[in-house]
């Protein structure tokens, strides 16, 4: 089990991870609030101005899956991969639109969630749980992803095992996870997130300078990685399959590029944890500067996306084609054994930020939308925040239990299929933030239809594969699944007539409160 183990890299490793540790539990004195309360554990008390924002934010959504799947796709495929630059970039001008609206009747009316705003807006309790329900359900894969990440590095610290005991050490990490989120609450991984960008900057920063130097620049790589992809190409046409696979799109990955990178985009702040991460903010204002500021994450998403092609024309080879691995090697190979495992414990924190997150917002959503409207109305904050503290700690488990059962090609692929069911709930809140024509009911029925589309054409096209062929072209699932959803809405809000019962009024929406 610890025969191959780097000792050099997993003492530094074990440092950092430590150290966040520490961090995470020391948090919940760090804008000292009631954490019997369920604003103040599952959202800071909405006190994180602009620049702690920014930082949980890219903590939440520059994730392992960033570190790990993106390059690790690039590795496999080449450019297709690289769709996550453009999904990040398209993101921000929905931010900077959307949420200060959101934020703004979310605070006027005391919601926490994205489904306390559907209830409110359309009345619709059904409504109200489709939406909890769809959140908790695509946040499972979502903290798997993470899982994944956090395994990949394990290995290369040299750590191998068979059965169970592969996955202790990831158990491990996420009991202590556990314990000090449940603990601390928003404000762990809110000051977790400063480590964890600074290294992650620092690991980012050295590769794109010494690996490009060790590989005779950016011209040699990727003429090198050309040459291996055209081989793959090759022998993927020879064995009559598609040869989609090259250091530029072929024809046939156009559609799905941009149609991925759209649904990407519409998708990724319908996630609770997303949500979670804005309405902690101060205001609308702390919100329309992370907007502006966020896109620095995106030039660093589009260096580590190279990576892959990096590992490409480093020669590294991964075991039984998992290209998940191909990062963790390519650290091994390029860099000394501290280093190593610096990056290494940048990766593993890059997981535990989003992890945190990604938990507190399903249980902020379970116990508020699920729990208290069906079960027990009257229950009283503090057995609200104790009853999302634990559920923080179910969401977890059950987030192991996708790592330990769900068949996945790519790691990515565990976000995508998460992607395909939170996109169905764009219709209703970004509609409702604008108009209160649409009815809940008609909102309800096309979230049920898009939710089963999605389901079977990922299904249909090899368990959670992210497109499907239509019309002899294939497009994202989610996007296809969305303008269903879409459709069935309009039209049956067109025979059922437009939702009467609204708490909003329109000056909820506009910025009324003196924001940081």
């Amino acid at each position: 089990m610890l025969d191959n183990l780097n000792w050099t890299a997993a003492m530094v490793f074990v440092f950092f991870f430590l150290l966040v540790t520490v961090v995470g539990f020391v948090a919940a004195r760090w804008k000292a609030g009631d954490l019997d309360q369920l604003h103040e554990w599952g959202l800071g008390g909405r006190r994180f101005g602009a620049w702690i924002t920014w930082f949980l934010l890219g903590g939440d959504l520059y994730t392992a899956y960033t570190v790990i799947a993106v390059p690790g796709l690039m590795y496999a495929v080449g450019a297709y991969g690289f769709f996550a630059v453009p999904y990040t970039i398209l993101i921000y001008p929905l931010i900077f639109l959307i949420m200060p609206r959101l934020w703004n009747a979310t605070h006027k009316h005391g919601y926490l969630t994205g489904a306390d705003f559907i209830a409110g807006r359309y009345g619709n309790r059904w409504l109200e749980l489709a939406v909890a329900f769809t959140g908790i359900l695509a946040t499972m894969p979502y903290i798997a992803l993470q899982l994944v990440g956090m395994e990949k590095v394990i290995q290369a610290l040299g750590f191998s095992a068979t059965g169970f005991a592969s996955h202790l050490p990831l158990t491990i990490a996420f009991i202590i996870l556990a314990l000090y989120t449940y603990k601390s609450g928003l404000r762990a991984p809110a000051m977790i997130a400063f480590i964890k960008d600074i290294m992650i900057y620092i690991f980012v920063i050295a590769a794109v300078v010494i690996i490009p130097y060790q590989l005779g620049g950016f011209g040699s790589i990727f003429e090198k990685a050309k040459v291996v992809y055209d081989a793959k190409a090759a022998a993927l046409a020879a064995a009559g399959k598609p040869a989609n696979v090259g250091l530029t799109l072929t024809p046939a990955q156009i559609w799905p590029f941009i149609t991925l990178s759209i649904g990407s985009a519409m998708a990724l702040f319908m996630y609770p944890h997303a949500l979670t991460g804005t309405l902690s903010a101060t205001g609308p204002n702390a919100i329309r500067r992370n907007a502006v500021a966020l896109p620095a994450y995106s030039l660093i998403l589009g260096l580590i996306a190279l990576l892959g092609v990096m590992a490409v024309a480093a020669g590294i080879e991964t075991p039984n084609g998992d290209a998940s691995m191909a990062i963790p090697l390519l650290i091994n190979k390029m860099f000394p054994d501290w280093f190593a495992g610096f990056c290494f414990a940048a990766i593993a924190i890059g997981a535990l930020v989003p992890a945190a997150v990604m938990s507190i917002g399903a249980a902020n959503t379970f116990t508020r939308n699920v729990w208290r409207p069906f079960i027990e109305p009257d229950m009283s904050p503090q057995k609200e925040s104790y009853l999302a503290k634990l559920m923080s700690l179910i969401v977890k488990i059950g987030a192991l239990a996708v790592i330990f059962w769900l068949p996945t090609k790519f790691a990515i692929d565990l976000q995508l299929l998460g992607g395909v069911w939170m996109i169905q709930i764009f219709p209703a809140l970004v509609a409702g933030l604008y108009t209160r024509w649409f009815n809940g009911w008609a909102l309800l029925i096309g979230w049920a239809v898009g939710m089963l589309a999605g389901t079977y054409m990922a299904m249909a096209s090899g368990a959670v594969a992210p497109t499907y062929a239509l019309f002899g072209t294939s497009f994202y699932i989610g996007l296809i699944a969305v303008v269903l959803n879409f459709v069935v809405s309009v039209v049956l809000t067109m025979v059922l007539g437009s939702t009467t019962q609204d708490e909003t009024s329109d000056a909820d929406y506009e910025d009324a409160v003196p924001t940081r």
